[in-house]
């Protein structure tokens, strides 16, 4: 998971609602209500949404880390095993728009609680299926249902909470996005050391009910929802709209291509490690550990924006992958170790640039705009993690790291691209200022 896209969604749900709530105290001449940090429904809200979190990526991403068992175990190529991540995240690519829009007629709290209530759900099945295609069935279905989660607990935090306070609110839920993902991979990782991969496959679910049962229980009833008339046809003209915009349709891209190389990367890296450098299941479950790189980076990238500008801060970025795959490729474990680390990090923070880069371009139907970018992000993971593991299965180490460079190759073209007209529309502006 990851925590950079739901940092750009907090700052597009912030500016919505704000403006939102702006419009109407304006109107009504009532001052702003919410829930207020230091009274007990606050702490109800924030544990109930902080679990959500937790839970959500917790389930999400339960078998990345045992996928070099799963294809031992099942005698299967690592393709198919990955398969587990792929068509979880693309089923949520492909339905956190129609949550989003169910939300808006049926409410906030309805959908996160159906969402994650069924999710789980069907987590606690999976240690239970009789083969890989069931396995991979069910962790699709179970995409599906995790997308009410990312789709509006956002919303329902800003909808909610009082606005001096959000912030704080906010940064809880990420955090717990970001924990959850890590408790995803280190939990079946560190059961697979006493037991079958079946049950730390349970030993994860269960965290994920516990988790899921603590949001239930503890959410505050909304009082501040009124539903919307949505229609079909206003929301996909607002995508299209987006589409057509250059810049915004080049970051769409950013994101497919990004995400699906460091998921690609992610997926198959610990088959190399367990094969070529003799690591244990547990030890290759904290190679994940390397994603707090990725947590550091992505709050230092509005530095590197404000010293170098967009474009260049992505096209800087975009060559530190590339450097680092070319270590990756390297037949050593500290040069895989430290290349992995700037390659996370690089990542995590062009993830961010890129993701509050579209809440710039997007001055209205932000929310769309968002919503079109964790599309491809996700969808970049679901496609290219699953045509990698293809290439993986049948080729070696080198030509996999080739595979991958190529399209960080690709991505360079991107960032190369929006940096031009990045700098043709400050022209343009300097011009018209003149």
């Amino acid at each position: 998971m990851e925590n950079s896209d739901f940092e750009h969604f907090t700052n597009t749900f912030l500016r919505r609602m704000m403006v939102s709530m702006s419009q109407v105290q304006e109107k009504l001449q009532v001052p702003s209500t919410g829930i207020s940090r230091g009274t007990s429904t606050y702490k109800r809200a924030v544990l109930a949404i902080l679990a959500a979190g937790l839970a959500t990526f917790n389930a999400l991403y339960c078998t990345q880390a045992l996928l070099p068992t799963i294809t031992h175990e099942l005698n299967i190529s690592p393709s198919q095993s990955a398969l587990t991540i792929s068509a979880t995240t693309g089923m949520l690519a492909l339905c956190i728009v129609p949550a989003s829009i169910l939300s808006e007629k049926f409410g906030r709290s309805k959908v996160l609680i159906t969402s994650l209530t069924l999710a789980v759900l069907v987590g606690l099945i999976l240690p239970f299926v009789p083969n890989i295609a069931t396995l991979i069935a069910l962790r699709g279905l179970q995409g599906a249902l995790l997308a009410g989660t990312p789709a509006v607990a956002m919303t329902w935090l800003a909808e909610e909470i009082n606005p001096k306070d959000l912030g704080h609110a906010m940064g809880v839920y990420i955090a717990g996005n970001t924990v959850g993902g890590l408790m995803g991979r280190m939990i079946p990782a560190g059961l697979l050391e006493i037991t079958h991969w079946q049950n730390a496959l349970l030993g994860s679910s269960l965290a994920a009910l516990v988790f899921g049962l603590i949001m239930v229980l503890l959410l505050p009833a909304q009082q501040n929802f009124h539903p919307k008339k949505i229609t079909l046809k206003r929301e996909l003209n607002a995508m299209a709209t987006h589409w057509k915009n250059p810049r915004l349709a080049l970051l769409f891209a950013v994101a497919f291509v990004a995400m699906g190389s460091f998921v690609s990367l992610y997926n198959y890296l610990g088959f190399r490690m367990i094969h070529q450098f003799g690591l244990s299941e547990v030890l290759v479950g904290a190679v994940f550990l390397m994603y707090l790189s990725g947590t550091w980076s992505s709050t230092q990238a509005g530095k590197l924006r404000d010293k170098l500008g967009n474009g260049p801060a992505a096209i800087f970025l975009t060559l530190t992958m590339l450097l680092a795959l070319a270590g990756l490729s390297i037949n050593n474990l500290w040069t895989t170790i430290i290349s992995l680390f700037a390659f996370t990090a690089a990542f995590f923070a062009l993830h961010s640039s890129a993701s509050g880069w579209v809440g710039l371009i997007a001055t209205t139907d932000r929310a769309e705009a968002s919503s079109m970018y964790l599309f491809c992000y996700y969808l970049g993971s679901s496609l290219i993690g699953w045509v990698s593991g293809i290439i993986f299965s049948y080729q070696s180490w080198v030509v996999f790291i080739a595979w991958l460079g190529l399209l960080i190759l690709g991505l360079l073209a991107i960032t190369i691209a929006l940096a031009k007209l990045e700098k043709q529309r400050l022209a343009k502006s300097v011009i018209a200022a003149v």
